[in-house]
C-alpha cells in the first residue's frame, strides 16, 4: 500500500516541472501515487483537505518563488490556514553563485508552511545549478527514500 503525495510545482523555465515528473514516475514505480500540479493559479485551498505534498520549486529573481508560485505563497501569507494535517517536503532548485538568495524560493515555502502548522518530513533537497548534477536525477534518487523514512511510517498511526 503505498503513499499518496501531490507535487506542487513552481517554474519559470520549466525546469522543475521536469524534476516534478522524475520524481513522479520514481514514486509510481516504487508502488506510491503521485499527482503534479503546477502552481498556476492556485491558492492555500490546495492544502484544505491535508494530506502529503512535495513541494518542487526554483528561485527566481532576487531569492523569490517563480511567478506561477507568487499567487499560492501570496494567499497563504494572506488567508494564514492551519495546515496542522499538511505533511510535506521542499525540493528547492537554485544556484550557489547566487550565495544570497540560493534556493530561497523553496525556503521560502519551507517557512511560510512551517509558520501555518504543516509538518515537514525530513531535509529539503537543495540543488545547486551550478554542481554539474541534474536535478532531475538527484530528486528521483532521493525522493523514494524520503517517502519511505519519513511518510511511509505515519500511514500506520
Amino acid at each position: 500500500m503505498g503513499v499518496d503525495i501531490t507535487i506542487l510545482v513552481g517554474t519559470m523555465t520549466g525546469t522543475a516541472e521536469m524534476v516534478a515528473q522524475e520524481v513522479q514516475q520514481a514514486l509510481e514505480t516504487a508502488g506510491h501515487r503521485a499527482s503534479i500540479q503546477v502552481m498556476d493559479n492556485l491558492d492555500a485551498g490546495v492544502f484544505q483537505r491535508g494530506g502529503n505534498f512535495l513541494i518542487c520549486t526554483s528561485t527566481y529573481g532576487n531569492g523569490d518563488v517563480p511567478d506561477n508560485a507568487q499567487a499560492l505563497i501570496n494567499s497563504l501569507e494572506t488567508w494564514r490556514p492551519d495546515l496542522r494535517n499538511v505533511t510535506y517536503g521542499v525540493i528547492a532548485l537554485g544556484d550557489r553563485t547566487y550565495k544570497d538568495t540560493f534556493c530561497q524560493g523553496g525556503i521560502r515555502f519551507d517557512k511560510m508552511l512551517a509558520e501555518l502548522g504543516a509538518r515537514r518530513a525530513g531535509e529539503m533537497l537543495m540543488h545547486d545549478a551550478s554542481s554539474g548534477t541534474l536535478p532531475e536525477e538527484l530528486a528521483a534518487q532521493w525522493v523514494v527514500p524520503w517517502v519511505e523514512q519519513y511518510l511511509a511510517p505515519l500511514r500506520q498511526h
